[in-house]
């Protein structure tokens, strides 16, 4: 049954899968805010959110069993772990986003869940090519080049079909989250800089959006409170930025200062890093090595394309607004890394 239709009071106890992750641990951190009932489901344990008062239960997103135990009792479930990267099994990518999410859904609505919010990204409609100032409408692509955006998207897909009356659904597609505490994006640029293993490709003039985590969080809570029967929300996917296109290697560079390094000048022709790419993907394929390569053709492609969103639907239907400008999530990176340097 239900818990709406029971007369009880609406989102009050939320399930936030991979709580413990970067963007899941602010989406707990602004729910607490709120004062609601929050639980976490993740691989590891996490003492942090323990000590925050979060109901921690320990888990992988293939077992159904103990994702169905996570769902039991609770209003909204916010879904946002993923397998990400750029190479490994295509099996390894679709277990954990395909089967996980597969996992959620139906836990849902056996626990009568009222509503689901779904992380997903931009690169489930990316097929290689500039997208600028592009909404919604534009379509999945026939081809992708990476096992990630494939099973992201066939797992936003399963999410937004089963939106109904009794689980509504929605999906969010943050692009690019960065901020303190990062463990993926931001550590990856820093690490390549300093083994000097990072070039600026093409003419490094492609304009990116990025969001900020605690933007990207904040847009996850507002979707799910006007997420409701009637509303347009319900059924819908919607990108979030914080709607500051900027040149994606002034982003890079300004990362690097934040962190104490030396801005990326040398450059690398396109077709050279793309050519790397396919050579490292044949090299790793053959050899079946699952560290990661120092660059793919979807990598490449990403860093030579222009990728920025027009984000009307999310600010339209939900009152999304981005709080944290760059120059101040900048700041705040900065902040961060002086803290960690000194500790």
């Amino acid at each position: 049954v239900n818990r709406m239709e029971q007369g009880e009071d609406p989102m009050t106890t939320a399930l936030v899968t991979g709580g413990g992750g970067f963007l899941g641990s602010d989406v707990i951190d602004l729910l607490l805010e709120k004062g609601w009932t929050v639980r976490s489901y993740s691989r590891s344990l996490y003492p942090s959110l323990q000590k925050q008062g979060v109901q921690c239960l320990q888990g992988d997103l293939t077992d159904a069993a103990a994702v169905a135990k996570a769902c039991d009792g609770v209003d909204v479930v916010f879904h946002v772990p993923a397998k990400a990267g750029m190479c490994g099994p295509y099996e390894d990518y679709y277990q954990a986003n395909v089967v996980g999410t597969k996992n959620v859904i139906t836990a849902c609505q056996q626990a009568g869940v009222s509503k689901l919010v779904y992380t997903s990204s931009p690169s489930v409609v990316f097929d290689g090519s500039d997208m600028e100032g592009v909404d919604e409408s534009v379509p999945y692509p026939d081809h992708y080049e990476s096992h990630y955006p494939k099973t992201k998207a066939e797992a936003e897909k399963a999410v937004l079909a089963v939106n109904s009356e009794k689980l509504l659904t929605c999906s969010l597609r943050p692009h690019l989250i960065w901020g303190p505490g990062d463990n993926h994006l931001i550590p990856r640029i820093v690490d390549r800089a300093r083994k000097g293993q990072l070039r600026i490709i093409g003419d490094g003039k492609n304009k990116v959006d990025t969001v900020f985590v605690e933007n990207a969080a904040l847009a996850h809570l507002q979707a799910a409170e006007k997420l409701a029967a009637q509303s347009p929300v319900a059924g819908k996917a919607y990108f979030i930025t914080n709607d500051e296109p900027k040149i994606l290697w002034d982003i890079i560079n300004d990362i690097l200062k934040a962190a104490g390094e030396k801005p990326i000048t040398r450059h690398v022709p396109k077709f050279v890093a793309y050519g790397a790419g396919w050579i490292f993907e044949t090299v790793y394929g053959l050899f079946g090595i699952e560290s990661e390569p120092r660059m793919t053709r979807w990598v490449a492609s990403e860093l030579t394309t222009n990728h920025w969103f027009d984000i009307s639907a999310a600010k339209n239907d939900f009152g999304y607004e981005p709080k944290i400008s760059m120059a101040e999530g900048m700041k705040k990176l900065a902040d961060w890394f002086a803290n960690q340097r000194n500790n």
